[in-house]
């Protein structure tokens, strides 16, 4: 497991697992852009676009999926050194109320008009402001164990986890402390 520096400052990371080419942001954001891949999707997953967002026209779902990306690129990407990474990325566990160590969050866009966002950014938070992207998806449905594509992702979450707990970083520092000896 690679860990890839997004931001120039340190505050935003994305893991490499050691069988791919490019990161998982990397990769989830190719996927985004990707019309072919997207037409692919959305064509699998029609009957969850439908109900849950009463889309059928998969044209339309490719397009705000693509518009979306852009926003959320440029969100992630232009990131000014005063800006607040928490303000992006929430506890993935909508109930949740209280930080944990290495705790799981998502990135999710607010849109101003029509449906919600669907798109979603996954990671792990090492301390208040610095996150580490283990991937993301296209969330179709109300919970994440639904699909097996949002399945994946937890399963990253958890691996990242466990991956960390195991090295013994739990926190900024320790992340640090870790790249170093690399």
């Amino acid at each position: 497991m690679i860990f890839d520096k997004i931001t120039r400052d340190g505050r935003l990371w994305a893991v490499r697992f050691d069988e791919n080419a490019d990161n998982e942001f990397i990769k989830t954001i190719d996927q985004w852009d990707d019309v072919q891949w997207l037409r692919a999707f959305f064509i699998e997953n029609i009957n969850d676009l439908i109900a849950y967002f009463k889309i059928s026209d998969i044209n339309i779902a490719i397009s705000d999926t693509i518009d979306d990306s852009d926003r959320l690129q440029r969100i992630i990407l232009d990131i000014s050194p005063e800006a607040d990474l928490n303000r992006i990325f929430r506890p993935l566990d909508n109930n949740q109320v209280s930080d944990r160590m290495l705790q799981k969050e998502k990135a999710r866009l607010k849109r101003k008009f029509g449906h919600s966002s669907w798109l979603r950014l996954y990671a792990i938070k090492l301390v208040s402001g610095v996150y580490i992207i283990t991937g993301g998806a296209i969330k179709l449905t109300a919970t994440m164990q639904e699909r097996e594509h949002t399945s994946r992702e937890l399963a990253k979450l958890e691996r990242v986890r466990n991956f960390l707990l195991q090295e013994n970083v739990i926190d900024d520092t320790g992340f640090v402390d870790y790249m170093t000896e690399l």
